[in-house]
């Protein structure tokens, strides 16, 4: 069952990222276009949030070649259904603004 905890927003990114395998650095140029350059992440942020992320067993890591320090990760069917839950409690925190500011 998936957490239904708030997201950060490297977090988000980083998950949505993942919905096709990608390596660190991949991942850190993917969030960079997503948030058109708001978010940018370091890489000690990027590989901290991962080794969270494996841990909630949210993302997981793709064997590679032995020989390579490249790792991949991709998207788990547990981090899928979080990144689902924290786009729909989005769109909420959407609604409910809009419907309070705009009348």
């Amino acid at each position: 069952m998936p957490e239904n905890i708030p997201l950060t927003e490297a977090v988000y990114y980083i998950l949505l990222s993942l919905t096709k395998p990608m390596h660190g650095y991949g991942i850190m140029q993917n969030v960079s276009h997503l948030s058109a350059g708001r978010v940018v992440l370091a890489p000690g942020t990027l590989y901290g949030a991962l080794t969270t992320m494996q841990e909630r067993k949210w993302i997981e890591s793709i064997p590679g070649e032995t020989n390579s320090r490249r790792k991949e990760y991709k998207l788990t069917p547990l981090g899928e259904a979080t990144v689902k839950n924290e786009l729909n409690r989005l769109r909420e925190l959407v609604i409910n603004g809009e419907q309070i500011i705009e009348g």
